[in-house]
């Protein structure tokens, strides 16, 4: 009894502690914060299992309201950072997930919006991937059944609501296929069960439930109103991906019911914040009724008339848009969204053409044409009314097309399919068949677009001269311009139409005086959508209207810069789809002179515009580059933040602009020989060099020395590396002596950027190109001007947490990361391996740097190849190779690395450098560098192997044999030169000859089924479609890993000028028995005796052995 009085009290003193220090992280004294985060980490770190049971037992218990949230916030977090902290004791784990789940049905909902992400864990691990909580449905059954809503008085304390959040989590995850790449993956036994269990009679109170809220004219019940809500909510994560049996079954009941719902809804009156709870409930209707039109509709064909009636009523309340809140605008959305994709299935023209013209009229144009909200928005926020009325994300008509959230949007979206939608068949006089034609009676059949859209459009005319924003005619016609932005795909088809609407009711538009902002934004908007279809013989008209547009002034209180940004953006689509401007420099004056400072969000949109303009226009534009480097160098220094926060927009804008103008200015170096031509592209070359080290200067150089020594522990801001690199290693690429050096700060600039690469760790394959590119050419700085050794000093760090180091180190830490972020940069990184490794001057004392890199490398080479080494693949390749580099230069600490890392670590890497060597490996060793090293460290190996009396094993043997062709395949590289180019230029013609016939082939077809009903695709075509599109992301990503720089000219340093032949020869000779012991392939010494005839004799002694 004792020892049990003890033992408890200790418990509740432990519990007060804990409390305490929970309560002390709220205080607003930071000390007191720290000493209680930092308590509350040392009892985290004891490794206590009852730990988290005690922060669930301070959140469930009385208290005030922080220290519990305090408690379960700090619950979530342990339980994210030790996901199998239960592993260590079951029985412990199993109490706390059974407390959790019970206080969960009666804490209160602010501490019930925490502790649900927790649970959210354990059902993720438990239930879903290892099915390890069988009792759980029965007891949720039970408790939702005798919860306080669904069976008053049985159980108070267990509250519906939070029972059905915790059904909520638990159906969550069945969302998504659990094995997408299985095509026709059955439904977990875990959701049937579910289903079976809860859903169902769960479908009977929802029904109850719905009655009373829809029948009822009481003020409204929240309760209620959340039943509907999360219920909802759980058979959308139910039937998202899979349809349980059981589900089946009450569908038609549970369709009634959001039917209801959905007909409730009356967006003329205003709601209250009660009512928000049944908008959301609609929204999740037509969720569910766009998933069960996708994916089920198998299922949902009996409801599918209903569902277009529910649908089409909601979306006629379009005309309350102008005062409508985003919420009941989402609904709007959605219900656009439901009709969308009933019209892309069998039976949805028929059901849905009934209804296209009350569609056109009272509910989609009254969607699009301008209202008050608009003007508001403008008037507000120019780049949100850009985001909703000209979106760049409708290049994909498509009744499946999602995302879109905005009434305006979706639409736009709608009326882009009803106008690719196919009408009855029509018979012209001039059409008909003779007599006996078997084609008698098939008529054309017209598009929807031709005779109800444009016919419907065209009632709306040009708004006179002069009218206001607020008149019928400029909001109608706003209206039209949408329609005309969203049918591009059917207009794409109709080139006379386009050329109509362009010429009659687009361009006249910027004839008027005064323009009207709104509907020049909209036309420049519109010739974007259309810029693939555009007619030539319009395009300089409709380029000297865009450049009105784009130099168009603010009026007095009104901005324009959705004109100009729509502007701008027409013309970049015009310039990428192959449109010259007339007069080039005129379009970079224009451009130079709207780059400001005074408005970054169109600096943004003109940098942008900027980098089009110079990757098109080339040589008109080459001439002028280094003027223009200079003035967006001006503009990007104003836009710095003095302090080193994050970079604005237009700042990243800006660097992209002067990286496209420093790749431009490279492409066009004139050729040697052309003396005067030459001279002036290096001077143009140096200039812009020192521009760019003057931006870098101010970009990661002045922010500290301003700041003084407060700030030298922080590295600039981690913002655009990867363009910043691209203009450092142009910096180096243009040095041509110590004096330029030293004005253009190179070394502080390189000290820096390895300095913050090292800390990098956003990788993306875009983003980090240019930083592997500028380490090779740091490395070949350092060996034409660094003859100080300063790559190789250490030199203190501006990182918080990184400690003093050297040029060299920084750089070694970003690239032995870089080897695991993504295949690419796996090849990128090993590459730059081979370059750190053997070009840098190491002859300053800094020896053991160089045996610390290759250690380094080694150790991060065979990590990675340990992860993919299931099954041989092409990342093999480069990773075999480094560690190769590696061994040949310090093979015995090297080897000991191997081994450190699995006892048979050696072995290992020795096979799989005889796999890659060998003439059978896919992709296998193609350049000269890389058969090199292959052969140099065959031979190390193999003497090695020999040392250790390994001389009758198969490594030893496979090692010999590529040993042998990787020989006859560096001679053939080494005398096949670049002969085979001619042949391959052969080829090329021949793969365009059979892509042009192709391409006829196609078209030929094509015209031949314009005609013909497009059949749609069952849901087992979709699902084998999804499960190879699933199973497809992985291996793209190794593929395209595979095939990246699949031929590298790797650096070997001074192992590039040994003698291979010699070496392999000589190791033959001293070895005789070597070649006698082996049994080789057929005709393999044949081929050795016919390449080199210096081993003639040796494959005598082999053929008499």
């Amino acid at each position: 009894m004792e020892v049990e009085a003890q033992t408890s009290a200790a418990a509740a003193a432990a519990g007060d502690e804990l409390r305490s220090l929970l309560s002390a992280t709220l205080s607003p004294d930071k000390a007191a914060v720290d000493a209680a985060t930092e308590g509350l980490s040392r009892i985290a770190a004891a490794s206590d299992p009852r730990f988290p049971i005690s922060l669930l037992a301070v959140a469930a218990a009385d208290g005030d309201q922080g220290t519990k949230v305090a408690a379960a916030t700090y619950l979530k977090n342990y339980t994210r950072r030790n996901i199998d902290w239960g592993l260590s004791s079951p029985e412990l784990y199993k109490e706390f997930r059974d407390r959790l789940a019970q206080a969960l049905l009666q804490v209160e909902p602010f501490l019930l919006r925490v502790l649900i992400e927790v649970f959210r864990q354990v059902i993720e691990k438990d239930f879903v991937k290892e099915n390890l909580w069988p009792e759980l449905v029965p007891q949720l059954k039970q408790v939702i059944h005798s919860s306080n809503i669904i069976s008053p008085g049985q159980h108070p304390e267990w509250n519906t609501i939070n029972a059905l959040r915790v059904l909520q989590s638990v159906v969550r995850p069945f969302q998504y296929f659990l094995n997408p790449k299985v095509a026709k993956e059955p439904v977990p036994p875990q959701l049937e069960q579910i289903a079976s269990e809860i859903l169902v009679p769960l479908q009977v109170t929802f029904h109850h439930i719905a009655d009373k809220v829809l029948l009822s004219r009481d003020e409204t019940n929240l309760e209620y109103e959340q039943l509907l809500l999360i219920t909802s909510k759980c058979m959308y994560f139910t039937v998202r991906s899979y349809m349980p049996s059981r589900v089946k079954q009450i569908l038609p009941s549970f369709c009634k019911d959001m039917f209801r719902i959905l007909e409730s809804l009356d967006f003329n009156s205003q709601y209250e914040d009660g009512a928000t709870t049944r908008l959301k409930t609609a929204k999740r209707c037509l969720i569910i009724l766009c998933t069960l039109v996708t994916r089920h509709r198998k299922h949902a064909d009996d409801q599918m008339a209903h569902i277009v009636n529910s649908a089409t009523r909601i979306s006629s309340q379009s005309i309350h848009l102008h005062k409508l809140d985003p919420l009941s605008d989402r609904i709007i959305s959605l219900s656009f969204d439901v009709i969308s994709r009933v019209l892309e299935t069998g039976p949805g023209w028929r059901l849905v053409s009934p209804h296209f013209s009350s569609l056109l009229d009272s509910a989609i144009f009254p969607a699009l044409a301008l209202n008050g909200k608009d003007i508001t928005e403008w008037e507000d926020d120019t780049d949100e009314y850009m985001r909703k009325n000209l979106p760049c994300e409708l290049d994909d008509i498509s009744g499946w097309a999602e995302d879109l959230f905005t009434a305006r949007k979706s639409a736009i979206n709608l009326l882009g399919v009803i106008a690719l939608s196919k009408g009855p068949p029509v018979v012209s006089a001039a059409s008909k068949r003779k007599k006996g034609d078997k084609s008698k009676g098939k008529g054309e059949r017209s598009s929807i677009g031709e005779l109800l859209v444009i016919p419907f459009l065209s009632k709306f005319p040009i708004p006179p001269q002069g009218e206001d924003v607020s008149s019928k005619a400029v909001q109608n016609y706003f209206g039209v311009l949408m329609a005309f932005g969203g049918l591009q795909d059917f207009l794409t088809e109709k080139k006379d139409l386009t050329n109509t609407i362009i010429r009659n009711r687009i361009l006249p538009l910027y004839s008027l005086d005064p323009c009207s902002p709104y509907l020049i934004s909209a036309a420049n908007w519109i010739i974007g959508q259309l810029a693939l279809c555009l007619p030539e013989a319009m395009s300089t008209n409709i380029y000297h209207s865009l450049m009105k547009a784009l130099t168009m002034e603010d009026f007095d209180e009104l901005s324009c810069y959705p004109v100009r940004a729509s502007a701008s953006g027409a013309i970049t689509e015009l310039i990428e789809n192959g449109y010259a401007p007339p007069d080039w420099l005129v379009l970079l004056q224009v451009v130079m002179k709207r780059i400001s400072v005074e408005d970054e969000n169109e600096s943004t949109l003109l940098f942008q515009l900027l980098g089009t303009i110079i990757e098109s226009g080339q040589e008109k534009v080459m001439p002028h580059i280094p003027e223009i480097v200079s003035n967006i160098a001006n503009t990007i220094m104003k836009l710095l933040p003095p302090v080193p926060d994050p970079w604005p927009q237009a700042v990243e804008r800006g660097f992209a602009a002067l990286v496209s103008m420093a790749q431009a200015w490279e492409s066009s170096a004139p050729d040697e020989n052309k003396d005067i031509e030459m001279r002036v592209w290096q001077s143009g070359q140096f200039a812009m060099a020192q521009t760019f080290s003057h931006v870098l200067q101010k970009a990661w150089l002045l922010p500290v020395e301003q700041m003084g020594l407060s700030v030298c522990s922080s590295l600039p801001p981690l913002s655009c590396v990867n363009d910043a690199s691209i203009l450092l290693e142009f910096i180096m690429r243009s040095i041509t002596s110590m004096e330029e050096t030293a004005s253009m700060k190179v070394f502080e600039l390189v000290a820096i950027w390895a300095d913050i690469i090292a800390c990098w760790d956003s990788w993306e394959e875009m983003e980090d190109q240019g930083i592997f590119n500028t380490i090779k050419e740091a490395v070949n700085f350092h060996q034409n001007f660094d003859s100080n050794g300063f790559f190789l000093k250490i030199l203190p760090s501006r990182s918080e947490n990184s400690s003093q180091s050297s040029v060299i180190s920084w750089l070694s830490s970003f690239i032995t990361r870089a080897i695991e972020a993504y295949p690419s940069a796996t090849w990128r990184a090993c590459s730059c391996m081979h370059t750190l490794l053997h070009t840098p001057n190491f002859s300053h004392g800094a020896e053991d740097t160089r045996m610390t890199l290759a250690v380094s490398f080694a150790q991060a080479a065979f990590s990675r190849f340990k992860s993919v080494s299931d099954s041989p693949s092409g990342i093999w390749k480069p990773l075999i190779l480094v560690i190769s580099s590696c061994y040949i230069c310090y093979p015995d600490a090297i080897e000991q690395v191997l081994r450190k890392y699995d006892s048979n670590g050696y072995a290992i890497w020795a096979s799989a450098l005889a796999q890659i060597s060998s003439s059978s490996f896919n992709p296998g060793l193609s350049s000269e560098s890389e058969i090199k090293l292959a052969v140099l460290t065959l031979a190390t190996v193999i003497e090695h192997l020999l040392a250790l009396s390994m001389g009758g094993t198969k490594l030893l043997h496979d090692c010999c044999v590529s040993l042998m062709e990787s020989c006859i395949h560096l001679k053939e590289v080494q005398e096949d030169g670049d002969d085979g180019d001619g042949a391959e230029d052969l080829d090329d013609d021949d793969d365009d000859e059979e892509e042009e016939d192709t391409d006829e082939d196609d078209e030929d077809y094509n015209q031949d089924s314009d005609d013909d009903d497009v059949r749609e695709e069952t849901e087992e075509e979709f699902l084998q479609r999804y499960a190879a599109a699933a199973g497809g992301e992985s291996i793209e990503i190794v593929e395209d890993g595979d095939i990246d720089d699949e031929t590298q000219d790797i650096e070997l340093g001074s192992l590039d000028e040994m003698d291979v032949q010699q070496v392999v020869l000589s190791m033959m000779k001293i070895r005789p028995d070597l070649i006698r012991a082996q049994t080789f392939p057929d005709g393999l010494m044949e081929r050795m005796a016919e390449t080199f005839p210096e081993y003639e004799q040796l494959f005598h002694v082999h053929r008499q052995a």
